[in-house]
């Protein structure tokens, strides 16, 4: 069962592939993700992570692993503040900050920081369902 305060983490990275094959996905094919040159020549002087790419390790994370199979993911809000580059490690946080016994719910905030630095890079508040893991 998950409790009020209780965290869970979870570390990973992308690379170069992963941007790409998300980019076919999606068809979010803006150069800013895939072509190096045109990356150089922007604020981020290097191609970045889809935003989204990046949030997704959130929907594994509460699908598979925290709280885990069954878990029905309702809702995500999200703030981009800091972009997210290939082959960086990176943290993501999951906290309870909120349980619904009645309902089997639950909002966590989510985060995701750079591994290195500790700088937030994403954060955001989910709202999750799972009918034998919050009661």
């Amino acid at each position: 069962m998950i409790e009020i305060n209780q965290t869970y983490t979870y570390d990973f990275k992308f690379s170069q592939e992963d941007v790409t094959l998300f980019a076919e996905v999606t068809g979010d094919k803006n150069l800013v993700h895939l072509d190096a040159d045109f990356a150089s020549k922007t604020v981020f002087k290097r191609p970045i992570i889809h935003g989204m790419l990046g949030a997704s390790v959130f929907s594994k994370v509460f699908g598979v692993m925290f709280p885990g199979e069954g878990t029905i993911y309702l809702k995500q809000s999200l703030n981009f503040l800091r972009p997210l580059y290939v082959d960086v490690d990176y943290e993501a946080v999951f906290t309870v900050t909120e349980v619904i016994s009645k309902k089997n719910t639950a909002i966590v905030e989510t985060i995701v920081k750079n591994k290195l630095t500790g700088k937030l890079c994403l954060n955001g508040e989910a709202s999750i369902m799972n009918e034998d893991k919050i009661k």
